[in-house]
C-alpha cells in the first residue's frame, strides 16, 4: 500500500508508533489543538528577509561567517521558480520509492557552494538553546538532503539551522532577536533507514504505544473507565431483575 510521508508526519514514528500506525493504516488522527500563528509569522518575514538579500547577490548577516569558513564561495540559491516549488508545503522535494509511495519535504531555504546545495532551516523559541535542542531536527534534515540527491542534486554533508530567540523590547518597542547558526552533519543513512521503519511497522498489527505517550494514555484511560461504568450498569440491571422477579413484578 503506497503512503505519503514528510518529515513531520515521519516525527509521530519517533513520539508513537501506535499514533503513527493508527494514522497511516486506519486514517486515524491524533486531535489538533491550538496552533500559535506567531512562527508561521516569522517564518514568512525571514523568507523575504534572505530573499532580499539573494536577489542583490549577498548573504545577511546570519550567515556572514560562513563567508569566511567557506572562503567566499557561498551563495543563496537563486533560482526563484525552483525555490518557490520546493518551500511549498504542497508541492515540496518529491522522490516515489518503487512502490508508489511519496516522500516529501517542503525546505526554508538553500545554500550554493559551488555545485552542492547546503539545506538552512529557521527555527523560532521562546528560550536560549539548550545543549540537545539541535538534535530534535536530524531527522528532518537528513530527509531533506535525501530528497535532494533523489533528485539528483548533489548536496554537502552538513546543514545549518538558525535559531532566533526573543532577547529584549527596545524602548522604541522594537524586539531583538538572538541568532544562532548550528551545523548539523548529515546522515543519508539515517532517512533511508527512518523510510525502512515506517513502511515495516506499517506493514504489522497495531503496535504498543510509547511509554510517554499522552494521547494513548488519554484514550485508554477514556476506555477502562467507560468498561467500568458499563459493567458496573449492567450488574445493577441484573440485580433489578433479580428481585423484580421475585416479586413478581415486570418492567
Amino acid at each position: 500500500m503506497p503512503y505519503k510521508f514528510s518529515p513531520s508526519s515521519l516525527s509521530l514514528l519517533k513520539e508513537c508508533p501506535r499514533c503513527f500506525w493508527l494514522r497511516f493504516r486506519k486514517g486515524i488522527k491524533r486531535p489538533a489543538g491550538i496552533f500559535p500563528s506567531l512562527p508561521n509569522g516569522m517564518d514568512r518575514i525571514l523568507k523575504a528577509h534572505f530573499d532580499s538579500f539573494m536577489r542583490r547577490g549577498e548573504l545577511p548577516p546570519e550567515l556572514h561567517e560562513l563567508e569566511r569558513e567557506l572562503d567566499g564561495a557561498v551563495k543563496l540559491f537563486d533560482d526563484v521558480a525552483l525555490l518557490s516549488i520546493w518551500r511549498d508545503n504542497y508541492r515540496g522535494i518529491r522522490w516515489t520509492d518503487k512502490d508508489g509511495t511519496l516522500y516529501r519535504g517542503a525546505v526554508d531555504n538553500i545554500l550554493m557552494n559551488g555545485d552542492k546545495l547546503i539545506v538552512i532551516d529557521y527555527k523560532t523559541r521562546g528560550y536560549p538553546l539548550k545543549e540537545n535542542t539541535p538534535g530534535y531536527y536530524q531527522n528532518q534534515m537528513d530527509i531533506y538532503n535525501f530528497l535532494l540527491r533523489k533528485n539528483d542534486w548533489k548536496t554537502e554533508d552538513y546543514a545549518y539551522l538558525i535559531f532566533y530567540h526573543p532577547l529584549k523590547v527596545r524602548e522604541q518597542g522594537d524586539v531583538v532577536f538572538n541568532v544562532d547558526l548550528v551545523r548539523m552533519e548529515i546522515s543519508i543513512e539515517n532517512a533511508m533507514r527512518i523510510f525502512t521503519t515506517a513502511l515495516d511497522l506499517l506493514e504489522g498489527e497495531m503496535p504498543e504505544p510509547a511509554e510517554d505517550c499522552e494521547y494513548c494514555k488519554w484514550v485508554d484511560n477514556c476506555n477502562s473507565e467507560i468498561k467500568e461504568i458499563k459493567a458496573s450498569r449492567g450488574l445493577r440491571t441484573r440485580q433489578i431483575k433479580l428481585n423484580d422477579e421475585q416479586d413478581g413484578v415486570w418492567f
